[in-house]
């Protein structure tokens, strides 16, 4: 058992007959009354994200997890292959266990959270950022670096991403895989 003040991101919970991972959580002490956490809850089942408040000291019943390197190897429509990195175990995971499935691209590695009960996957961690090519995108004009001003551009997953006017076709760029945005181009 855990409390609130164990709470952080990516702690797996078991609440509601179902298992949670924290995605963001919040601290508050208001000037009246007591302390509170609020949270935002993914179950790993289906996927589904929730908010929730706990009161500040209440018991949360938390799940040991293990964490262990998984490379992505293909996706067919059974599911996403991976590879245990250190005993070359694979596994297939759905859909709904990932955060960002459309930029994963094959070879790259990830953290994949166990269930040390029953030895199930509960979670897929992504890195940070990913470098992907961007394969479409309207070509770019001398002159329009300077505005904030984005467009629509198709990386080599498939996956849509804003970036800045300057990038063209072929062009590598970094991705925030949190928020499946636009970071920076990458230089050759």
């Amino acid at each position: 058992m855990a409390s609130t003040s164990d709470i952080r991101k990516g702690l797996c919970i078991r609440y509601n007959h179902d298992i949670y991972k924290i995605v963001e959580f919040l601290h508050v002490k208001p000037g009246k009354g007591p302390a509170f956490v609020r949270t935002k809850l993914k179950s790993v089942t289906n996927g589904k994200v929730i908010d929730n408040t706990f009161s500040a000291g209440h018991k949360i019943d938390d799940i040991r997890v293990e964490t262990h390197a998984f490379q992505f190897l293909y996706q067919d429509p059974e599911g996403y292959h991976f590879m245990n990195t250190e005993n070359y175990e694979q596994i297939r995971l759905q859909e709904s266990v990932l955060d960002a499935p459309d930029l994963l691209k094959e070879g790259e590695i990830v953290k994949i959270q166990i269930n040390t009960e029953d030895d199930s996957p509960l979670s897929v961690d992504m890195p940070q950022y990913v470098v992907l090519e961007v394969t479409a995108t309207e070509p770019g004009l001398k002159g329009n670096t300077a505005t904030n001003a984005s467009k629509p551009a198709t990386v080599e997953t498939g996956a849509q991403v804003n970036v800045p006017l300057f990038i063209n076709e072929g062009d590598k760029i970094r991705i925030d895989t949190e928020k499946g945005a636009y970071h920076e181009r990458m230089k050759e």
